[in-house]
């Protein structure tokens, strides 16, 4: 399974979501990789720590690769890095791919995470793609390479707002670029119970017929001390009611 999370809004919790989805994955003995293709490099500080940084290659150095063909090119496995969690690897951002990105358009390269993804498909049974807060080249390329969109919602008008011009962008690459891509449901991420705005927002959201999932994500402050310590939560404390949460979404979304 290729999963991207994605939305254009920052702020919404993609890295969050894509790194505990991954730990997840990863403690219930899958396979499984991350791809962190955000020149923030959150995903990728999350679970390095400073050692981030440091590590070589990067997804930067796979864009460069694509854009300099040699006999002597770094086969896919290459850019993977192992992490401090046993089963989940990850290949590591760099903020120099966002220099790339006008090359990149330019030389047509879209279609190449995808061919990467279906290489390393053999050897990982979950991928899951964190993307930047923008519909450009890297969303795209995500986009086209993955099996299933997962898609943050905060629980603010302005993402409401977005998520309409977000579903009609998956909806174009679904169009002309990857027939099989389904939108997996949107996840409310930091859920308040008690306030009436959410509750009013996703229930406007179901009204509509969205795809909204039943696995809603709080807001904890304990998220703030996984990110600080490097810790995806269910490791930092898997009885926690948001690690709990994390593991009702992953079940949600497997079928587990």
């Amino acid at each position: 399974m290729k999963r991207v999370i994605f939305n254009q809004k920052g702020g919404v919790g993609k890295s969050t979501i894509a790194v505990n989805l991954a730990a997840i994955a990863a403690d219930q003995g899958k396979r499984t990789l991350l791809i962190d293709i955000d020149p923030q490099c959150n995903s990728s500080r999350y679970l390095l720590g400073e050692a981030a940084k440091t590590a070589e290659p990067t997804l930067a150095q796979y864009f460069e690769q694509t854009l300099n063909f040699s006999l002597f090119s770094k086969t896919a496995n290459a850019f993977v890095h192992a992490t401090p969690f046993e089963n989940l690897s990850l290949i590591p951002s760099h903020p120099e791919i966002g220099e790339l990105q006008s090359k990149l358009e330019s030389r047509h390269k879209i279609y190449k995470l995808r061919d990467t993804l279906n290489e390393l498909a053999r050897e990982f049974d979950e991928i899951i793609i964190d993307t930047p807060p923008a519909y450009n080249f890297f969303t795209q390329s995500a986009l086209i390479a993955a099996d299933g969109c997962l898609i943050p919602f905060d629980c603010d008008d302005f993402s409401r707002q977005a998520l309409y011009t977000l579903l009609q962008n998956v909806e174009e690459i679904r169009a002309d670029h990857n027939a099989g891509l389904k939108v997996e449901g949107i996840v409310v991420n930091q859920f308040q119970p008690r306030a009436s705005l959410p509750v009013r927002l996703v229930q406007a959201l179901r009204d509509e017929g969205l795809p909204v999932l039943d696995s809603f994500l709080s807001s904890s402050v304990k998220i703030r001390e996984s990110h600080e310590r490097g810790l995806p939560m269910v490791h930092l404390d898997g009885r926690h009611k948001l690690s709990l949460e994390f593991l009702a979404l992953y079940r949600e979304l497997t079928g587990a």
